[in-house]
Order: structure tokens, then sequence, then C-alpha cells
């Protein structure tokens, strides 16, 4: 009997609270063991979501007026990073997010290293700015094209052919800086909507490369706008630049 006792006596001491236990509190092992499946969804879907953004898709958050009115600042564009992967590049009147270091920017500005990884993990989910070398612009001449500005109306001309821009920001001239270029093979003229607010290869026909951009600094081609809901649209390619003749070298 004494032994059936002790027995029972050791059993309700199993069965008690330990002292960091309150009563009726759970092991934190078993705590643990409950969060840890939420934890570990949150880490798998942050790291697919972080791939999508580096190679396939990327939301782009629009910085500034310059392409108004077809994007405005605050807006998300989905950036499509396989556009030119395959061996197709960009078309003109296409709009693409580049990197515009050496070309618009001739050195990236230094950065703490810390605050640039946290601001491109941001730049990559669309909610920060990009970064200050990252670009959006219309292509408006590929390589072996002869852009100039301006004709007797005022009209771009992209190899002889005026180009009626239908996109332009309401009142905008298409530019009130002349200029003569022929696109070196490889790179791109590219201009904002918003002329008359836009910082694009008129600006730098003095820097290296003339203005122009290389066709392997573009990231990707603005497909559509994601946000806001009200504005979601895609971002098309205007027809007019189907009408424009090859250049003389036959470069498509």
């Amino acid at each position: 009997m004494d032994t059936e006792a002790e027995l029972s006596e050791l059993d309700e001491r199993d069965r008690s609270p330990r002292p960091d236990e309150g009563p009726g509190e759970r092991p934190r092992s078993s705590r643990w063991r409950r969060r840890r499946p939420y934890a570990v969804v949150a880490v798998v879907c942050c790291t697919v979501v972080m791939l999508l953004s580096a190679y396939v898709v990327q939301p782009f958050q629009i910085p500034s007026a310059s392409m108004e009115n077809t994007l405005r600042p605050g807006d998300r564009v989905l950036v499509n990073k396989l556009a030119y992967r395959f061996g197709d590049e960009p078309r003109r009147g296409d709009v693409v997010v580049f990197d515009g270091t050496g070309s618009f920017v001739q050195e990236a500005p230094s950065e703490n290293p810390v605050t640039g990884l946290l601001r491109e993990a941001g730049a990559a989910l669309g909610l920060v700015e990009p970064a200050g070398t990252e670009y959006i612009k219309r292509v408006v001449g590929i390589g072996g094209d002869r852009v100039t500005c301006c004709d007797e109306r005022g009209r771009i001309e992209v190899n002889g052919r005026a180009v009626d821009e239908s996109y332009l920001y309401p009142g905008d001239a298409p530019s009130r800086v002349p200029f003569d270029v022929v696109v070196p093979e490889g790179r791109l003229w590219v201009m904002g909507d918003h002329r008359s607010d836009s910082r694009d290869s008129r600006d730098f026909l003095g820097a290296p490369g003339g203005g122009t951009v290389p066709v392997d600094r573009v990231i990707g081609r603005a497909d559509w706008i994601g946000w806001p809901l009200g504005r979601l649209t895609s971002v098309d390619r205007p027809a007019e630049f189907d009408r424009i003749p090859e250049p003389d070298g036959g470069h498509g």
C-alpha cells in the first residue's frame, strides 16, 4: 500500500505546473512549436516574392512627374524583367526602367551598406522609391535610328518620319531643345512623356554616350500600373511607332 501511495504522489507532482509556468500555461517549447509553422510560411512567402521581384516581375514606384500623364508620382508599375531576356530588345515606344549609371549618372552615390540593403529590399517590393540611378522613360530611338527635333510643325522625327506623340503631357511641346542624333548600335534614345519636366537623353548630349542608354542597362519593360487600384491598366506601346521606317543601315 505504501508503494502505491508513493507512486500516486509522484504522478501528481509530474502533472503540477513548473515554477516558470503559471497555472494553465503551456510549456514554452510547445508554444514555439505552435508558432513555428507561421514563421516558416512567412519566410517562404518573403523568399518567393523576392525571387519573383529579382527575376520575373518587379514593382517600381514612380518617383517623379517626368512620365505624366501616362504614369503619375506614387504609381506602382509592374516591370517585366523577362521582356528582353530571351533575345528580344527594346522597341520604339516601350516604357522601360533602366540603370542610368554611366549615362545619366556618371557614378553611383555612396550609401551606407545596411541602409542600402534595406532600401533595395523596400524598392524590390515597391514600398519605397527606387535608387537614384534608376529611371523610367519611353524609348524613342533604337540603335541606328536618326532622331531629330523638330520638323516645321514642331514634331520629333525618327528616320525622317514625324511622330504624333499623343501620350505627351497636355500643353507640352515635343522638345524645346533642338537635336539631331544618330543612336549608336546597342543603345537607346529615351525621353519622358512630360517633356517640360523630364531629365532625359536631351540633357546629356555632351556626356559620354551622347545621352543614349546602353541596352544592357535596361532592367525591364513597364507593362502594367498595379497600384493604386483605381489606375489599374496596361502600359501600351503607341501604334504611331509602327509607322517609323527602318534606318538606312537596315537595323530593325
